[in-house]
């Protein structure tokens, strides 16, 4: 029952993987983009966390871990890069 439950989570995350990269390609604006691509990133790390599930090793959490924080860092930068985009250089 268990492993079934496994297989159900990666089909689930396998589809919503599918339709946010259709987001990321279809847009329309840039903070749409940036939106899929946070997604993307938290879709990773609940596939590495249902691996490190499946395989029974705890090394892989650390490993989603510090792709959390990265993609957390990168939200941060992209961010700031939009906020100071639409702003004059004298403001």
């Amino acid at each position: 029952m268990f492993d079934l439950v496994l297989q159900l989570v990666f089909v689930i995350l396998s589809v919503s993987l599918a339709l946010v990269f259709f987001r990321l390609i279809k847009g329309p604006t840039l903070p749409d983009r940036v939106v899929a691509l946070e997604l993307i990133a938290s879709l990773t790390v609940g596939f590495i966390a249902a691996y490190a599930v499946l395989t029974e090793k705890s090394d892989f959490i650390d490993v989603a871990v510090v792709l959390a924080l990265t993609a957390f860092m990168a939200a941060v930068g992209f961010a700031r890069y939009l906020e100071k985009r639409g702003r004059r250089d004298g403001e």
